[in-house]
């Protein structure tokens, strides 16, 4: 393993890491589902998850990887983590938005955060990039539009802290909608529909997830929303998601849609948009071309400002 860092702090990680007194990594949650908190990983997991990537993607003595992460978050020590794994050159770069700053030759595996892609694929040196992995927050349809076709290949990962990072990847510059497995995992559903993880090599072994998917097969899964989210309106199961999919880019301002009460039809799907309701008739026509009749919010809301999490998701909420 070779390392370049700019940053100082893998060394300091790799010490904790190669402590084999200590059974487990302590890290910190990105935050994308509420305020970060401290976390404890079993070392065992992460070897595991970091085997699965390099098996993946091929990687190995003679491989390179690019950080331009914080080692402190998952993302970043599960990096430094899959280049000890595959003894690869590992790089370090300052954490910014406009990531890739130098000609490193060619980047085997890259891992980024959504908020780095604009930059990253305007960057002169993006052909020099085999592999992205997209983290911590979903890709926009725009963003995913823009990606299709390029030469890199860019994936969305599908993971969660107890399985340390990504378990399944969706290849967006391929424009697939299915994730697929890595080695070693295999996927089925329980009687909610949601996703359950096999992972014989995990400590876990097996994880029932909250995530509605649609199985193509036990390696392959096309994910709907969250159980949370699923609005059901007369009968007719509604995906908040996958209906904002749809519609995302004739909206030009933050939105999302969450079921309510209702007496006629139990729930009902409404949608909330932020700002002060200029333009709510505009937007009405606009998604009305796109819906079918089920799928149309029974009202469309104004909410001034959307509460957030710590990294900037937007908190569904009904509003007062």
């Amino acid at each position: 393993m070779r390392i370049y860092d700019a940053t100082g702090q893998t060394g300091k990680f790799l010490q904790e890491w190669r402590d084999h007194s200590v059974p487990y990594v302590v890290a910190c949650t990105s935050g994308s589902t509420g305020a970060p908190k401290r976390i404890e990983l079993l070392k065992t997991d992460m070897l595991a998850s970091a085997s699965a990537t390099c098996r993946y993607f091929g990687l190995g003595k003679e491989s390179r990887l690019l950080l331009p992460l914080s080692v402190g978050y998952i993302a970043g020590k599960m990096m430094v983590v899959r280049a000890d794994v595959a003894g690869a050159e590992l790089i370090v770069e300052n954490p910014s938005n406009a990531p890739l700053l130098c000609d490193y030759g060619v980047v085997d595996l890259m891992a980024v955060v959504p908020s780095q892609l604009p930059s990253l694929i305007d960057n002169p040196l993006f052909g020099r990039i085999r592999n992205v992995i997209v983290g911590g927050a979903p890709v926009s349809p725009a963003m995913e539009a823009r990606l299709h076709g390029l030469p890199a290949r860019i994936f969305a990962t599908y993971g969660m802290t107890e399985t340390c990072s990504h378990v399944a990847l969706r290849d967006i510059s391929r424009g697939d909608d299915c994730y697929q497995a890595l080695p070693g995992i295999r996927f089925s559903t329980d009687d909610r529909g949601c996703l359950v993880i096999d992972a014989p090599a995990f400590s876990f072994r097996r994880l029932v997830t909250n995530d509605v998917v649609m199985l193509r097969d036990d390696i392959s899964f096309r994910w709907l929303g969250r159980a949370d989210n699923v609005v059901n309106s007369g009968g007719v199961k509604l995906h908040p998601e996958l209906i904002e999919r749809k519609i995302s880019h004739v909206v030009y301002m933050p939105f999302y849609l969450i079921g309510r009460p209702s007496e006629r039809w139990g729930e009902e799907l409404v949608m909330c948009v932020e700002g002060d309701g200029t333009g709510i008739d505009a937007v009405a026509a606009r998604i009305s071309v796109l819906l079918d009749r089920f799928e149309m919010p029974k009202k469309i809301m104004a909410v001034r400002q959307f509460e957030r999490t710590a990294s900037g998701k937007v908190i569904r909420r009904l509003p007062d």
